[in-house]
């Protein structure tokens, strides 16, 4: 089982659905780990913006769908894939954003 990864298979390597699961396994646990690590910059940015109108960027959001979409393209990702799951992934932290936009001026 060679790898480029660690403890799991390679994609190509797999002979077994139980290598398969257990790829998409490790992958799914180093994406969580990632998107943590995304949300914390989400909190800094709640942290940082002083206009609550500013959390909503359309030009920031459109500007970071089009740098993946090229970065799908340039990993072999396909952007019928990447392009929905981005704009979801910055839906759902934009609305964390604003819930800890307003914690953090809600505190007295």
């Amino acid at each position: 089982m060679s790898s480029t990864t660690g403890a799991r298979p390679a994609p190509e390597d797999c002979a077994t659905m139980a290598e398969v699961r257990q790829g998409v396994d490790a992958l799914d646990r180093a994406l969580v780990t990632l998107l943590a690590e995304r949300q914390r910059y989400m909190d800094a940015a709640a942290r940082i913006k002083t206009d609550r109108a500013a959390v909503r960027d359309v030009a920031r959001i459109e500007d970071v769908v089009a740098k993946v979409k090229a970065a799908a393209r340039e990993a072999g990702l396909s952007e019928a894939i990447a392009e929905p799951v981005w704009r979801t992934l910055v839906d759902r932290c934009i609305a964390y954003e604003f819930d800890r936009w307003d914690q953090t001026r809600s505190k007295p």
